[in-house]
């Protein structure tokens, strides 16, 4: 009976001790967690004051403003409204340039992503002491502002959608090769051995051992990348690249009395977007849930 009852008062000092050190970790948890909000709202009313005194106007001046232009282009486009389909059928052919832009860079980036991807995967890899090398290459891929590459590029071969193809190709093996080998460090390497055994390249390895377990997911990430791809390219219009972002640009350029052909751009890009990403999440879950 003593040993019954000291047992019991030795497992209830052990439960005060954890919940006491619980009650430390938590507090701790909470004052890092203050500490941190306190850091990040100081650096972000630093940057605000520092940017709102270099503004060339005044920021608290012009923010009532902000949403003039939208007004006046929804007021432009009400009066025309009749106009809007014949001006959503002429902007087409640029909205489907576009397309056509986003729709070459993902499938050029998305091939090479996956040699890449393979080639720095731990495990999978052709030569092993290149993965960092490869690594770093698909970072400078990312980290470089697709807008930066063909601003260069337009330089270099002028205007048109080829300097945005490559700009967003770029961006997106670096992009995509890291989400890849992401996803090829949990294939199963027993297929792997086994065409190993019977005398199969590398090449083959990675066609016939990797590659049918994660195409799936590949594909889901490679619909993702199109949606974003498209928005892309339509920025890029805006710098000399063609497609519905430069027309996007011309009416913007003309100010009031072109306003429509904004509204329509709008509604077409809004449209498209809409489309693409229902029809893109719809093919990504059936893929994933294939797995």
């Amino acid at each position: 009976m003593a040993e019954t009852t000291i047992g019991q008062s030795v497992g209830a000092e052990r439960t005060t001790e954890i919940q006491d050190a619980y009650m430390a970790m938590t507090r701790t948890k909470r004052m890092y967690g203050g500490i941190m909000l306190v850091i990040f709202i100081a650096l972000m009313t630093s940057g605000f004051m520092l940017a709102d005194s270099r503004n060339a106007g005044g920021f608290w001046d012009g923010i009532l403003n902000v949403f003039n232009f939208p007004g006046e282009v929804v007021k432009e486009a009400s009066e025309k409204i009749t106009l809007l389909p014949a001006l959503m059928v002429k902007f087409f052919p640029s909205l489907i340039e576009t397309i056509n832009i986003a729709a070459a860079s993902t499938l050029v980036g998305g091939l090479i992503a996956i040699v890449l991807s393979l080639l720095s995967t731990r495990g999978l890899a052709r030569f092993p002491r290149l993965i960092g090398l490869f690594r770093r290459l698909m970072d400078i891929m990312r980290a470089i502002p697709e807008i930066v590459v063909a601003l260069v590029l337009i330089f270099v071969l002028g205007g048109g959608p080829v300097p945005a193809m490559i700009a967003i190709a770029l961006h997106t093996t670096g992009a995509l090769g890291k989400l890849f080998s992401e996803i090829n460090e949990n294939a199963s390497l027993k297929p792997l051995e086994g065409l190993e055994s019977t005398g199969a390249t590398w090449a083959q390895r990675m066609l016939l051992g990797v590659v049918p377990q994660v195409a799936p997911n590949w594909l889901s990430y490679a619909l993702l990348r199109f949606e974003i791809n498209i928005r892309a390219s339509a920025i890029l219009g805006f710098v000399g690249s063609g497609g519905i972002g430069y027309d996007l640009k011309n009416a913007f350029s003309w100010g009031q009395g072109r306003y429509d052909e904004v509204a329509a751009i709008f509604i077409l890009l809004f449209l498209t977007i809409v489309f693409f990403d229902q029809l893109s999440s719809h093919y990504r879950n059936k893929l994933v849930g294939k797995v």
